[in-house]
């Protein structure tokens, strides 16, 4: 009998009432504003009611170095949350809410999979509350404005060829990376080149993620620099009388969203900032709150270790003043078998055979990766645990292989089946999350606020991503001095590469050594409050394959949504989500 697919689960999910979720989670029915039956917005007064409560154990969830097809992260996410039940713990959830560029291009979602899903899953991959389009609406209310300034006189003197703030769409859309803007007549606007990135990278939806309270958001959208005088001099939104409206236009998509999983377990989903461009992690308030609702807060960090979790650490800890227990290293038999670089695995495609023969010898030579993914943990004083997803094509053999790893680098480790088995399929790796938890915090960021620019990105290259330096474009270098002359030089940094090696070129697999960090550009996200150096060809648009997730997704006859799942069967499954009282 065929494993059904993740909407057909889905479909048969006995969602319990949202005021019983939050109960389980100590949050009364009035700190809830109900978006439909099975999502709610959770208001900001919970953090304050919640803040005399014990603080739960602080758990981030983060990865080996995937493969395009991904390791399953979300997925052991919730289902270490799930799992937590069957070991007698209350686990509370956090979540990024998927963009919707990559749910209609490469991903098709985000919300988990098989018997570990947050549900409902096509409200939360599409539109959900809503919040990604009021990050939309106020960054490009932002750009308007500037480009309203420019056509009323430009009082403030910007420079039409020193103007960094773009517009932004939740879409794929490669054809919008650069554009002319104001062509036609005079009252067309002034024109300018500029371009479009992803609502995922806007600085808008940093600041959601990294705000602290309303009062924080509004301080924040102040501080935007969206470009420079001729003289140099930064130009910010509260400068261009912007920062207030596009404060209320934020106000309500700040309050967290409540959902819950397949089993019940209550699941925060707040913010998107993409992993490999912005800093990946979930909305701080999302924590404030969730770090009071019972005995474990588990979140997740985009990608690699060498890439959420380091911001998540070195970013979103330097904010939130939380500290974390623990930290989950998800790894899996296909990936590290990549990693030996003796495979080639492309999304859409089947996986090579040789791949899915038994050969555990091949998963210590990719073994490198997982190593030093386990230290990018321990260098921040965090205790590791790694957990084996299993698939159906691995062999015990493998799993062994993957555990012996993780011995040789003191860390503990568990194989996990939550994919198929739900909660109960990793209650192994909770025990073993639990035990990490309990030992002492030795938290630590990698490097202080004063310390230069340079030196910070160099920290990171060289003791995360093991570089041997860093190079600058005549370019970046500029951008740098002008930061620090600029009063920008305190803030911590978001290094944008790709997430498909540790280095900075995605056809290197496992630990590689001997390279240098090429550094093309750097922007200030100084709202956000991080400087942000893009390396190699990181491109802040994603495009559309030649088969997109969005030729899959439809209406039915009853209106409901079609999702055809990409199997050989080619099976249609309707999400049809029930709630059982």
């Amino acid at each position: 009998m065929a494993f059904p697919s993740d909407l057909e689960i889905a479909r048969g999910a006995s969602l319990k009432p949202l005021a019983e979720v939050a109960a389980s989670m100590g949050i009364g029915e009035h700190l809830l504003e109900p978006y439909g039956e099975q999502v709610a917005k959770v208001k900001l007064e919970a953090v304050a009611e919640l803040a005399d409560r014990p603080k739960a154990k602080y758990v981030v969830v983060s990865a080996i170095t995937p493969t395009p097809l991904g390791e399953g992260k979300t997925t052991t996410t919730v289902g270490l949350g799930q799992a937590m039940r069957h070991i007698g713990k209350q686990a509370t959830v956090a979540v990024r809410q998927p963009s919707m560029g990559p749910t209609f291009g490469i991903k098709g979602g985000a919300a988990g999979g098989g018997y570990s899903q947050v549900v409902p899953m096509e409200i939360l991959n599409l539109h959900l509350t809503g919040d990604f389009h009021a990050v939309t609406a106020a960054h490009n209310l932002l750009s308007a404005v500037i480009d309203n300034h420019l056509n009323q006189g430009n009082e403030l003197g910007l420079s039409l060829d020193d103007i960094t703030w773009r517009r932004v769409l939740d879409v794929n859309d490669r054809a919008l990376r650069n554009i002319v803007i104001g062509l036609g007549g005079k009252e067309d606007g002034v024109t300018r080149q500029t371009g479009f990135d992803i609502t995922a990278a806007s600085e808008v939806m940093a600041i959601f993620a990294l705000a602290t309270s309303l009062a924080d958001l509004r301080a924040r959208l102040g501080r935007v620099v969206v470009g420079y005088t001729k003289a140099g001099e930064p130009v910010t939104a509260e400068q261009l009388k912007a920062a207030g409206s596009m404060a209320v236009l934020m106000r309500d998509a700040l309050k967290p969203n409540l959902l819950q999983t397949l089993e019940n377990t209550p699941v925060l989903v707040h913010a998107g900032p993409f992993g490999n461009i912005a800093h990946g992690n979930s909305s701080i308030l999302a924590d404030l709150i969730g770090i009071h609702a019972g005995d474990f807060l588990i979140t997740e960090a985009g990608f690699g270790a060498d890439m959420g979790a380091e911001r998540f650490f070195n970013i979103k800890c330097r904010n939130s003043g939380l500290t974390p227990d623990a930290a989950v290293v998800v790894a899996t038999v296909r990936a590290l078998k990549a990693h030996s670089g003796k495979h080639r695995i492309v999304a859409g495609r089947p996986l090579p055979e040789a791949l899915l023969a038994e050969n555990p010898d091949e998963v210590h030579v990719g073994g490198a990766n997982l190593r030093k993914q386990i230290e990018n943990i321990k260098l921040h004083g965090v205790t590791p645990v790694v957990a084996i997803n299993a698939f159906p094509t691995d062999h015990p053999s493998e799993w062994e292989a993957i555990a012996e790893i993780a011995a040789s680098m003191g860390a503990r480790s568990a194989v996990c089946q939550h994919f198929s088995k739900g909660g109960a399929g990793a209650t192994e790796l909770a025990e073993a999350v639990a035990e990490a938890a309990d030992e002492p915090s030795r938290f630590e960021m990698l490097y202080p606020d004063d310390m230069a620019l340079r030196d910070k990105i160099a920290a990171v290259a060289t003791r995360v991503y093991g570089a041997d330096g860093v190079s600058y474009s005549p370019q970046a270098a500029r951008q740098i001095d002008r930061y620090e002359a600029a009063g920008f030089g305190n803030l911590p940094v978001c290094i944008a590469k790709t997430h498909l090696s540790i280095s900075s070129d995605a056809s290197l697999k496992g630990a590689p050594t001997g390279w240098t960090l090429p550094v093309r550009e750097v922007r200030a996200s100084v709202g956000a409050g991080f400087i942000y150096p893009i390396c190699g060809d990181m491109r802040t648009m994603p495009g559309l394959g030649s088969n997109p997730a969005a030729f899959s997704i439809d209406l039915d006859a009853d209106g409901g949504v079609e999702w055809r799942m990409p199997r050989a069967s080619r099976s249609v499954a309707r999400l049809r989500i029930t709630r059982i009282s």
